[in-house]
C-alpha cells in the first residue's frame, strides 16, 4: 500500500497545522487555565523523553535483544521513582535560581562559564545524533508510504516546520511566566498521539492477526526460535550500559531538563509525574513485543525498525497506515521542537553572551528573542547536515547510543551538584575532557566517515558496534575517576564553597552581612541602566521589588541584599548564571570590607531554617527546637530587647520593643539605627556607640508624655561568638518616676498644710481683732468717709477669713489629696486668662499684649498652675516694657513638645545675672518693687509639668533690647497609629 506524495504531504502539514491550532489558543488563554496546568498534561509533555524510539526504533531493539529494549524505559522510570532525592532538590535550586538548562546548573553550582559552555558544546554534538535519528525515522517512514517522495524534499519540509513552530511557540517570552503553555500542551497532545496509535496498532495486531490471547499462545508455542521468542541475556551488558544512559536521560538530556524543570507548574506536578511518567511508559511499551512478532509473522521486510509501518500497510488499512506515519512524525517533531529551544538556550547564554554581552538596545528582550530564533534555525541546519553527510548511513540504535553515551559523560557533574559539595570547577572540567575525549575516539569517530581513515592508518582501536556498552562505560570511569582526583587535589574557591552550600541537599549557605554600594532600589536602578539601559534595568528591579513583595522604594540593608540576589537571580534566567553574576558582581558590588571578614547574614539563616522546619529530624531537628524556645524567649520577654551588629544593623526587635516604640520588627529588622525616627535613633545609636554600658532615667518624649528610660548594652563577641555586636535593654521606669514624683508631691503638700495650719492660727486673732475695731468705728461715726473705710476694712478682712478658712481645709485634707490629675491644655487660653487677669490691675495701662499661639497647641498639665505660671511671666514682662510697649506670647509644636515664648521690649536683663533669676529671692527689680520669688515658683511649675525654660537676653540683637522667655513643655497628641521608619536612611 502507497501514498501519493501530495497526499502525503497534506496529511503531515493538517496534522502540523494542529498543533499550531492547539498551542495558539492555549497562548491565547482560550482554554481555562486549570486545564493547562494539570499534571495529568505536564506528565503527558514528558513523554517527548520517547521520541522516535517508542515508534520504531524500540522494535528494532527488541528484535536484537529481546526485552532489553525495556531497559530504555526502566532508567528514566527509577530515576523519576527516586524524585524526592534526585529530582526535587534540582528543580529547588533552579527555581531559587532561574536555571533554565543543565548548561546554567553547571555554571552556578561550579561558578565557571567555562563550564557552561563545555557542557553546551557536549550537549549540542550529542543533541546532532539524536535529532539526525528524529530526521532518518520521519524520511524513511515517508519513503515507504510514497517511494515516489525525494527523501531530502522530506527532510528539509520537516526540519522547516519544526523551526518555524519552535520560534512561534517556544522562543517567544511570556511575559507572566518563563512556562511555554501552549508548547507544553502541544507536545502532550503529541505523546498522547504516540500512546493510543501504538496500542491501536498492538490491538490490530492482537485480535487481528494472532486472533485473540489464545491464538496468540499458540503461534508462540509453534514458533519457540530465536527469531521470535523474546530473550533476555542476564550477561549482556549493554542493557545495563542503556538502563544506565536512561536514568541519565531525566537529568543531562537537554529536552527532559527542559519539561521536567523549567516548564514545571508547580512540585505537586512533579511528585505526580514521579509515577505518571513510568505508568506512561509502561503502556508504550506493552505493544512491541505485538508490533515484533505481529511483522514476524506478516513476513514483513521493512526490517524491524519500521515494523509498525510494514505490519500497518501488510493489513491493507490506509487509516491505520496513516495513523503511524503520523504517530512517528509526532514523537519526532515533538522531541526535535524541545530539543532544539532548550539547546538555543544554553548556547545563547554560554556562549553568544559571553562573546557578546547585549549593551544599549532599544529592546533587551526582542534581541534576545531574535537571537534565540536565529540559533534555533542554525541547530536544526546543523542537524539537517549531519543527517544528510553521517546520520543516514547509520541505524537508529547507533545513532541513540551515540548521543546518549556523549550526554552521559554530564551525569557525574550533576550528581556532584547535589551529593557532592567537595566537587570543583577543575575537577569537572578535567573530568568532561578526559570522559569525552574516550567517548569521541571509541564510539563517534568509528562509526563515520573517519572510521575509513582509521583504517588505512591500521589504528588498532577500531571497536566492533557490540561492544559499544564497554567503551561508555569505560568513558564514564575515567569522567568519574579524574573528576574526584582532581577535585581532591585542588582547592575549591570561596565563590565556589558557597554556590555548593546553596545547591546540596540539606546545607545551608550562610552569606556574609555586607553593607552594598547601592542605598536603594532607585540605586539598583541606576546602575544596572549601564550595562541594560534604563527601561530595562528598572522593569527588572520592579519585577524582583514585586517578587519579593517590598515596597517600590527599598532602602533596608538586609533587604537590599534580597533584591541584589533576587535580580541576579532573574538576570540568571534572561541571560544566564555567569553572565548575570559578573554583571551583578561588577554594577551591585559590595563595600570594601573595613577588617578580615564580615558577620554572617543571621537574618537569611533565621528565615532558612524556617524553611526546613518540617524536613530536620534526629539531633538536627532537637538543636532547632532548641533554637526555637531561646529565640521565643527573647521575643517573648518583658523588657523591650533589641540586637545590633557591629555595622549598626538591627538583627532584633522583641515584641515588647515593638509596643514601646510602635515600630514593628518587619519594618526595622535588617535597617540601620539610623532609619529609626529622630528620637530613637539619637538614643539607641548614641547609647550603642557609646563607651557606657548603664544609662539611667534618661528622658524621651512618646506621642506627648514624657517616659523615662533605664538603657543597659551587652557586647556579644567573645571566643563563641567572634562576629561582634551588642543587645540593648530598655526598662521603661515612666511608671516608677510618676509614683516618686506623686509621693515627692503629697510629702510637700503636707508640710505645706502644716504651715498653713499654723500661719492661719496665728493671723486669726489679729484678723478678729481688726474686724472688730473696724466694727467699733462705724458705731462712733457719722462721716461717711469714715464710715467707707471701715465698710472697706471689714470687706478686706472677711476676705482674709475666707482665705484663712482655705488653709485650714487644705492643712486638714491636703495631706490626704491625690495629686491633680494632668489633662490636655489649651496654651492660647492660658494665655488669654492671664491676660484678663493682669488687666485688672492698674499697672501698665498703656503696655499692648498680643497672643500668637495657635488654637490647637495642647500641652498635658494643670491649668491653673500653668495660667499661675503666665501671670508671673507676662507681670514681669510689663514691668520691664516701656509705656506703649508690646509683649507678644507665640507658640510652636516641635515633634512631640510645645515651645511658648514670651518677649517683651524692655531694657532686658544683663549677662551677668541671667545664671540667677530663677534663684528663690533673687530680684532684677528695685527695691519695694518685688520679692524674687515669680520666677522661683514659675521654674518649679514648669519642671513639675516635665519641661525646662529658657531665657535669652536681649531679644533683638540688632537693638540690643527685650527678653525672651521660652518655655518647652510636652505636646499633647492624640494616640495614632504605628509609628513608622523614616523613608530615607541617613549615611
Amino acid at each position: 500500500m502507497s501514498f501519493s506524495a501530495t497526499g502525503l504531504l497534506f496529511a503531515s502539514l493538517l496534522y502540523l497545522v494542529l498543533l499550531f491550532g492547539i498551542a495558539w489558543i492555549t497562548e491565547r488563554g482560550i482554554l481555562p487555565r486549570h486545564w493547562v496546568r494539570h499534571p495529568l498534561v505536564y506528565t503527558l509533555s514528558l513523554g517527548v523523553y520517547a521520541g522516535i524510539w517508542a515508534v520504531y526504533a524500540a522494535v528494532g531493539v527488541a528484535a536484537e535483544t529481546g526485552y532489553g529494549f525495556l531497559a530504555y524505559y526502566l532508567g528514566i522510570s527509577g530515576a523519576f521513582l527516586l524524585a524526592p532525592v534526585l529530582l526535587n532538590p534540582v528543580m529547588r535550586i533552579g527555581r531559587a535560581y532561574q536555571l533554565t538548562s543543565l548548561a546554567d546548573l553547571f555554571a552556578y553550582r561550579y561558578r565557571s562559564q567555562w563550564a557552561g559552555t563545555l557542557v553546551t558544546l557536549c550537549s549540542g554534538g550529542a543533541i546532532l545524533a539524536l535529532l539526525s535519528m528524529q530526521i532518518q525515522a520521519v524520511t524513511t517512514s515517508a519513503s515507504l508510504l510514497a517511494p515516489d517522495t525525494s527523501p531530502n524534499v522530506i527532510s528539509v519540509l520537516f526540519s522547516l516546520t519544526v523551526v518555524l513552530f519552535a520560534m512561534l511557540f517556544g522562543a517567544r517570552r511570556n511575559q507572566n511566566s518563563e512556562n511555554h503553555q501552549g508548547l507544553v500542551l502541544a507536545i502532550a497532545f503529541d505523546s498522547l498521539v504516540k500512546l493510543v496509535a501504538l496500542l491501536a496498532l498492538g490491538g490490530v495486531i492482537l485480535f487481528g492477526v494472532f486472533g485473540g490471547m489464545e491464538g496468540l499462545d499458540v503461534w508462540l508455542a509453534g514458533n519457540n526460535g530465536p527469531a521470535t521468542t523474546m530473550t533476555f541475556n542476564i550477561d549482556d551488558g549493554s542493557w545495563r550500559a542503556l538502563m544506565l544512559m536512561s536514568f541519565a536521560a531525566a537529568l543531562v538530556l537537554p529536552h527532559m531538563y527542559h519539561m521536567t524543570f523549567s516548564e514545571n507548574p508547580s512540585p505537586k506536578a512533579l511528585a505526580k509525574a514521579s509515577w505518571g511518567l513510568p505508568l506512561y511508559l509502561l503502556l508504550l511499551g506493552l505493544p512491541v513485543p505485538l508490533i515484533l512478532w505481529g511483522g514476524q509473522e506478516l513476513a514483513i521486510t521493512t526490517g524491524p525498525n519500521f515494523y509498525t509501518i510494514g505490519v500497518a500497510q501488510a493489513l491493507g488499512s490506509p487509516a491505520l497506515t496513516l495513523m503511524m506515519y503520523i504517530a512517528g512524525l509526532s514523537a519526532a517533531s515533538g522531541l526535535m521542537i524541545v530539543s532544539t529551544l532548550a539547546l538555543a538556550g544554553m548556547v545563547l547564554n554560554h556562549v553568544v553572551l559571553p562573546l557578546k554581552t547585549p549593551r544599549e538596545h532599544g529592546d533587551i528582550y526582542q534581541w534576545l528573542q531574535w537571537i534565540k530564533r536565529l540559533l534555533i534555525a542554525v541547530i536544526i541546519f546543523l542537524a539537517l547536515l549531519f543527517h544528510e553527510t553521517l546520520g543516514k548511513n547509520l541505524d537508529l540504535s547507533i545513532l541513540g547510543v551515540i548521543s546518549l553515551a556523549g550526554t552521559l559523560q554530564l551525569l557525574p557533574g550533576a550528581l556532584g551538584v547535589i551529593y557532592w559539595p567537595e566537587g570543583n570547577r577543575r575537577g569537572l572540567i578535567a573530568g568532561l575532557l578526559a570522559g569525552l575525549t574516550i567517548w569521541v575516539v571509541t564510539l563517534v569517530l568509528p562509526f563515520s566517515h573517519t572510521a575509513n581513515l582509521l583504517a588505512l592508518l591500521d589504528a588498532p582501536l577500531i571497536p566492533d558496534y557490540s561492544n559499544w556498552h564497554i567503551f561508555t562505560f569505560v568513558s564514564l570511569t575515567a569522567n568519574v575517576t579524574v573528576f574526584a582526583l582532581v577535585s581532591i587535589l585542588s582547592t575549591s574557591t570561596n565563590e565556589e564553597t558557597s554556590a555548593a552550600q546553596a545547591c546540596s541537599m540539606g546545607a545551608l549557605s550562610r552569606p556574609q552581612r555586607r553593607e552594598l554600594l547601592a542605598t536603594s532600589s532607585q540605586d539598583f536602578a541606576k546602575q544596572l541602566a549601564v550595562p541594560l539601559g534604563y527601561g530595562v534595568a528598572k522593569r527588572e528591579v520592579e519585577r524582583a521589588l514585586a517578587q519579593l513583595k517590598l515596597p517600590n522604594v527599598e532602602y533596608r540593608p538586609y533587604q537590599l541584599r534580597r533584591l541584589r540576589d533576587q535580580v541576579e537571580a532573574n538576570l540568571s534566567g534572561l541571560l544566564g548564571p555567569s553572565v548575570a553574576r559578573d554583571m551583578v558582581k561588577r554594577y551591585l558590588g559590595f563595600k570594601p570590607m573595613a577588617r578580615g571578614g564580615t558577620a554572617q547574614d543571621i537574618r537569611y539563616v533565621e528565615r532558612a531554617l524556617g524553611d526546613y522546619q518540617n524536613r530536620l529530624t534526629g539531633l538536627a531537628g532537637e538543636l532547632d527546637n532548641l533554637r526555637r524556645h531561646y529565640r521565643q524567649t527573647l521575643q517573648n520577654l518583658p523588657i523591650p530587647a533589641c540586637s545590633v551588629g557591629e555595622d549598626g544593623e538591627i538583627l532584633m526587635w522583641n515584641h515588647t520593643m515593638e509596643a514601646l516604640t510602635g515600630i514593628t520588627a518587619d519594618d526595622v529588622v535588617g535597617a540601620r539605627l539610623m532609619a529609626l525616627p529622630e528620637h530613637w535613633h539619637l538614643l539607641l545609636d548614641d547609647f550603642n556607640r557609646g563607651e557606657e554600658l548603664h544609662r539611667y532615667k534618661h528622658r524621651l518624649d512618646l506621642r506627648g508624655k514624657p517616659h523615662w528610660l533605664n538603657l543597659h548594652k551587652a557586647t556579644l563577641s567573645g571566643p563563641d561568638h567572634t562576629e561582634g555586636g551588642s543587645i540593648i535593654l530598655v526598662e521603661d521606669q515612666t511608671e516608677t518616676r510618676l509614683l516618686e514624683d506623686e509621693l515627692m508631691h503629697s510629702e510637700r503638700l503636707a508640710s505645706v498644710g502644716r504651715l498653713a495650719a499654723g500661719v492661719a492660727h496665728e493671723i486669726g486673732n489679729p484678723v478678729t481683732g481688726i474686724s472688730s475695731l473696724a466694727q467699733n468705728l462705724k458705731l462712733e461715726t457719722d462721716n461717711p468717709d469714715i464710715l467707707d473705710t471701715a465698710n472697706q476694712i471689714q470687706q478686706q478682712t472677711r476676705r482674709i477669713s475666707a482665705i484663712l478658712q482655705s488653709l485650714m481645709n487644705f492643712a486638714r485634707t491636703g495631706n490626704h489629696a491625690q495629686a491633680n490629675r494632668y489633662e490636655p491644655v489649651a496654651i492660647r487660653r492660658c494665655v488669654d486668662e492671664s491676660i484678663n487677669l493682669l488687666s485688672l490691675s492698674n499697672q501698665g495701662p498703656g503696655i499692648r499684649f498680643v497672643n500668637d499661639c495657635p488654637t490647637n497647641l495642647q500641652v498635658l498639665g494643670d491649668e491653673q498652675r500653668l495660667v499661675q505660671v503666665f501671670v508671673n511671666l507676662l507681670a514681669n514682662a510689663r514691668d520691664a516694657s516701656p509705656d506703649g510697649g508690646t509683649i507678644r506670647v507665640s507658640g510652636s509644636g516641635d515633634g512631640y513638645s510645645a515651645i511658648i515664648e514670651v518677649i517683651d521690649e524692655g531694657s532686658g536683663i544683663p549677662q551677668d545675672q541671667l545664671d540667677h533669676i530663677f534663684e528663690p529671692f533673687y530680684t532684677t527689680k528695685a527695691p519695694n518693687k518685688g520679692t524674687g520669688l515669680g520666677l522661683s515658683l514659675v521654674y518649679s511649675i514648669v519642671e513639675e509639668h516635665y519641661g525646662n525654660i529658657q531665657v535669652e537676653s536681649p531679644a533683638s540683637p540688632e537693638t540690643g533690647k527685650g527678653t525672651c522667655v521660652r518655655l518647652r513643655l510636652p505636646a499633647y497628641e492624640p494616640e495614632t497609629g504605628n509609628t513608622t521608619v523614616s523613608q530615607n536612611e541617613r549615611s
